[in-house]
């Protein structure tokens, strides 16, 4: 491939980078030497992509940038010590969630291991929730294929596992008449993918359909087939199905390494004790290259893309049905460029931006992150104003050089599969993806052992009704049967004590204030908490034997109260100071 390394060291050179080496490793270009900023970096990972090479692993350092390490959780046992699987997903985010529902369809042991103490901490849980309809992603892809097979397979998967779907479609407004040229390559492009139902909307019939849309607008492509839903409910309702079929969920454990005999990975080195397993699934979000590294296997990098939210009061929500964005043809961009989008519990989130980062967990806002939000996205509706926002978040996007999905068992290790680079549009992928890597993973294991059906399997996931939901004579049923769904907790979002309790006794017990959030909703209102916060502390204490003083926010050390008023400090505190 001297052609591809030829073209690789011309395309540095181009960039002012000629001090970058390239150099071939197997079928891929791997990048050392040294960049004065991180965004050479960048600029140098771009340059050597698409160049006839599987793909990109940048070693290059730049200044002022450290080698970053995973965030590990505390606790270190060999509770684990031993144990054998026969499949060992790592990453508890949709994809890892979803890859171990569909292999939970088969009479095989499954575990999934998350570092953090809940699934969708970060990219799963941290966007903004849109099925894309698969047009805008580059034709012959794996985010192509996998976006529009995913997309037509979630009504089925909301149907069987209770997470709300809904399809708002999406308007592309288009900031000027001369635009309306866009309409018929989109239709030829939508043909070409198989998206339905797209049309150019006249500026009248946009403002009929949406009449607080700005009048900036002169006319709309409509994308019907897109959708919203509540992407970290998503990914506890895909885990919570596969724990139900006999899968095993294992929070709090770090893979931390391989035990490799040749080119087969014979045990995972956890923070809980090393654990042998026929086949690893690498879904490992934004350390999917560290995790690949463990195993010789780094062919790709991933690297960390920024991007900011903010969600908006419920009031608002009456004011917009449809996924608001603007066409900004002519802006080069590896982002989609973000949106007004409503939410499937009747917000509207905003945003995101994008900006490429050095660190892979840094989920930091700032002023400016907001400022590019009202400005770009805020001004697509009349009616919203700034202090509509009630919070706002950033996630972190695992992104590849090739700005593509890696989806294929290893070339060189053999009981390794990649599942990475999952960045948008991966929730809408996730489906599809998870189909495609429960067959690849149960042809690998059939090399070793017969494989046959769970005769079990049962993909309806058992979940309590949502009481905001019911009609007045099914909550006064509901209530009847168990008066604690009676007793509302979280007054802005109507959650009841007893909607609480089930999700700490639910398949995938949790015991943090944000767990809970992010499976009843339970804070997330106007009041961010405020009024309903030492309540759920004290159901969460109630309900798992901890003293309320050590219930935690989210990971250990995040406790909300430090002691009683009166009284001896907690052990937890003792501990701390001693």
């Amino acid at each position: 491939m001297a052609s591809g390394l030829l073209a690789v060291r011309l395309a540095l050179k181009k960039a002012g980078l000629a001090q970058i080496d390239a150099h071939e490793w197997r079928q891929s270009v791997v990048l050392t030497g040294k960049a004065g900023t991180w965004a050479q970096y960048i600029t140098a990972g771009y340059a050597a992509a698409n160049r006839g090479y599987k793909g990109v692993a940048n070693n290059i350092e730049a200044d002022g940038i450290e080698p970053e390490e995973s965030f590990l959780p505390p606790n270190r046992d060999t509770d684990l010590e031993g144990q054998s699987f026969d499949v060992a997903i790592i990453g508890g985010g949709v994809t890892g969630a979803a890859v171990a529902r569909e292999l939970a369809r088969w009479d095989i042991k499954i575990a999934l291991f998350e570092k953090e103490e809940d699934l969708a901490k970060q990219a799963s849980g941290r966007n903004n929730g849109m099925i894309h309809c698969g047009l805008a992603t580059r034709a012959g892809t794996k985010k192509s294929l996998y976006n529009l097979r995913g997309n037509k397979l979630y009504s089925s998967a909301a149907g069987e596992l209770g997470f709300k779907l809904a399809w708002p479609g999406q308007l592309v407004l288009l900031p000027s008449d001369w635009q309306r040229i866009l309409y018929p390559v989109a239709v030829l492009e939508a043909a070409r993918k198989g998206v339905e139902g797209i049309r150019l909307l006249s500026r009248r019939q946009v403002f009929k359909l949406e009449p607080n849309a700005t009048g900036s607008q002169h006319g709309a492509i409509m994308m019907p087939a897109t959708g919203i839903v509540a992407p970290y409910q998503v990914t506890v309702a895909y885990a919570e199905n596969a724990v139900q079929n006999g899968a095993s969920v294992f929070l709090n454990t770090a893979a931390l390494g391989f035990v490799m005999d040749r080119a087969k990975i014979t045990g995972i080195i956890t923070n809980r004790g090393t654990v042998r397993a026929r086949l690893v699934i690498n879904a490992a979000g934004v350390w999917a290259d560290k995790v690949a590294g463990y195993a010789g296997d780094r062919f790709f990098t991933i690297h960390p893309r920024k991007g900011v939210m903010a969600i908006l009061d419920k009031r608002t929500g009456a004011h917009q049905k449809s996924i608001l964005s603007m066409s900004r043809l002519g802006i080069r961009s590896h982002s989609k460029g973000g949106s007004l989008t409503p939410t499937v519990d009747g917000n509207i989130l905003m945003g995101p931006n994008a900006l490429e980062v050095p660190c892979r967990e840094d989920f930091a806002t700032s002023p400016d992150d907001i400022d590019f939000l009202l400005q770009r996205h805020l001004p697509l509706n009349n009616t919203l104003r700034s202090s509509h926002i009630i919070t706002y978040y950033a996630g972190v996007r695992p992104c590849t050089f090739e700005e593509d999905f890696i989806i294929e068992p290893s070339q060189y290790v053999t009981n390794l599969i990649h599942a990475a680079g999952i960045q948008s549009p991966g929730l809408s992928a996730a489906p599809a993806i998870a189909v495609d890597v429960a067959e690849m993973a149960v042809a690998t294991l059939k090399r070793e052992k017969e494989v046959r059906p769970n005769p079990n399997f049962d993909p309806i996931r058992r979940s309590q009704p949502l009481l905001s939901e019911l009609s007045l004579e099914e909550r006064a049923k509901a209530i009847a049967a168990n008066p604690s769904y009676g007793r509302i907790v979280c007054r802005c979002e109507a959650i009841s004590e007893g909607e609480i309790v089930d999700a700490l006794r639910s398949p995938l017990p949790v015991d943090t204030l944000d767990a809970v959030k992010r499976r009843t909703r339970a804070g997330m209102g106007r009041c961010q908490g405020s009024f309903c916060t030492p309540a759920v502390l004290a159901i969460v204490a109630g309900e798992t034997g901890q003293d309320i003083t050590a219930v935690c926010k989210k990971e250990a050390g995040s406790q909300m109260l430090l002691s009683p008023t009166k009284g001896p400090l907690p052990e937890w505190r003792k501990n701390s100071e001693s």
